[in-house]
């Protein structure tokens, strides 16, 4: 029997999975920027198409809630049919529904194309997570290339922002979902050639009332959030919403229990590490896909910034990222344990949300925006690397995809939450500060911009709350070790998850 030495890569290992990782860290990107990509876009698209500031946020929410209502349908497709194979086809739907998008000539036209690219990355994002795990088993190989797609997951978004004022600024906001059909037909051809597709599994068949109860179940919670903008809390329809989505989300977990050959297996979840994760991700991207929304409204509509310039404003906020998860997570994983990591992250990250509170309508980028920014892209970065490396840790392979699918159900729906909640939340406060204020006509712009910035600052309080309960969530619920680099044969994987799942 051949011994492996600690970092060393087997000897079965395929020489060009690096380039591989080339290509899904390719994919993934294309996938997270593009929930964020039309947001510096969507003051102009917005004008473009009339559409109204409640409607707006289904640009965003419509990708997001599909994304997120359909990822374990899509892990599970991945699983069940083969990685590549579901791989390249999302690549293929996700390019063809960003050109529809870069047509659309309604709302209602742009809406749709952004729900069928969120379907599309459902199907390719839990196949790009899951070929990176299968294809990374030794534990150093595994924390440098989890450490890069903790990266690219972490500040695609941010990344987004500087690419859509770039195409905004010198194209038009249409180029921001073009862009992405080049991307992907590199990223298909690349696939073809350097990836390897996993096996079938033979007679394996699809849970579809597990589709229809847990993906029902997301969609209506996630809707009932973005109606409460409009219709209030106490609407009959939102509580309706809320009701009827927890009660399929309750079915679904009885389902699971008794399907023969169930959408996602309990013991996935009832993991204490994985359930951990998972909670924590949803809980992290509540308070970052809000703040988004928020300070690319600010930079450009109360200090008055270019689509360009607000973008390069979110560059430290990306830098910081990388760096929080290359440089300081992916090193010092394998060291110590994945909540030393992700608990000083979210409060790093909440410590940014609070200097954002103290934002008004004439403050400095330099001294108030900027230093928020770099302690939020810090954070997130000590956070998703071993949020995405602990999730996916100890996996068995049919099950890898929809594994993979479940962490990107937690942002994505964390995410779509984010954006419909805080956005709500905003606009209340913003609502009752003008009915307070706003008395005297000469000074009715400045009290509007006054008002909207205080919108802005109540619905940060509570995204720090929120990032400071996941950083509560994660040191108490990830009591993951650090892995272990014992000497094993090639097929070893780190023992960063201590999981019951085939043992007898």
């Amino acid at each position: 029997m051949s011994v492996t030495r600690p970092g060393e890569p087997s000897a079965e290992a395929d020489p060009r999975r690096w380039w591989g990782l080339v290509i899904i860290g390719l994919a993934q990107l294309m996938v997270v920027l593009d929930a964020t990509i039309v947001n510096i876009a969507l003051p102009s698209a917005q004008h473009d198409l009339g559409i109204s500031n409640g409607n707006r946020q289904w640009v965003i929410t419509a990708y997001t809630l599909a994304f997120g209502g359909l990822l374990l349908l899509g892990g599970r497709i991945a699983d069940l049919v083969g990685r590549k194979r579901t791989f390249v086809i999302g690549l293929i739907g996700f390019a063809a529904a960003s050109a529809l998008g870069g047509a659309a000539t309604s709302s209602g036209m742009l809406f749709g194309a952004r729900a069928l690219q969120g379907a599309f990355a459902a199907v390719l994002a839990p196949s790009a997570l899951s070929l990176l795990t299968t294809n990374f088993t030794d534990p150093r190989e595994r924390g440098r290339a989890f450490g890069i797609y903790g990266a690219i997951a972490g500040s695609g978004s941010a990344i987004g922002f500087i690419v859509g004022g770039l195409l905004t600024e010198y194209l038009n906001w249409r180029w921001c979902l073009y862009v992405n059909v080049p991307i992907a037909v590199i990223a298909v051809f690349g696939a073809l050639s350097l990836l390897h597709d996993s096996d079938r599994r033979p007679g394996a068949r699809l849970d579809i009332p597990g589709v229809v109860l847990g993906c029902g179940g997301l969609v209506a919670i996630v809707y009932g959030f973005s109606e409460a903008e409009s219709r209030g809390w106490t609407d009959s329809l939102v509580l309706g919403l809320f009701a009827f989505g927890v009660a399929l989300l309750a079915a679904f977990v009885w389902w699971q229990n008794r399907a023969t050959q169930p959408l996602l297996p309990l013991h996935i979840i009832k993991d204490r590490n994985r359930a951990g994760c998972f909670l924590t991700m949803t809980l992290a991207t509540i308070g970052l896909f809000g703040l988004f929304l928020f300070l690319t409204y600010y930079l450009q509509g109360i200090l008055g910034w270019s689509p360009v310039r607000t973008g390069l404003g979110f560059l430290p906020l990306t830098v910081a990222i990388i760096i929080g998860s290359t440089q300081i997570s992916a090193r010092l994983l394998q060291h110590v344990s994945p909540r030393t990591l992700m608990v000083p992250g979210m409060l790093l990250a909440a410590g940014g949300m609070l200097l954002l509170t103290r934002i008004t309508i004439r403050s400095d980028y330099a001294t108030e925006v900027l230093p928020a920014l770099l302690l939020m892209g810090l954070g997130m970065g000590l956070t998703f690397m071993p949020i995405f490396a602990t999730a996916t840790a100890g996996v068995a392979p049919q099950d890898s995809g929809v594994t993979s699918a479940t962490v990107n159900t937690s942002q994505q729906v964390g995410g779509s939450i984010g954006t419909a909640l805080l956005n709500t939340i905003a606009t209340t406060s913003t609502a009752a500060y003008l009915t307070a204020n706003l008395t005297n006509p000469a000074d009715r712009a400045r009290v509007l911009a006054e008002g909207t910035v205080h919108g802005y600052t109540v619905a940060i309080w509570w995204a720090a709350g929120v990032m400071v309960l996941a950083a509560l969530v994660a040191g108490l619920m990830v009591t993951a070790k650090p892995p272990k680099y014992t000497a094993r044969t090639s097929n070893r994987v780190p023992e960063s998850v201590t999981s019951t799942e085939g043992r007898p």
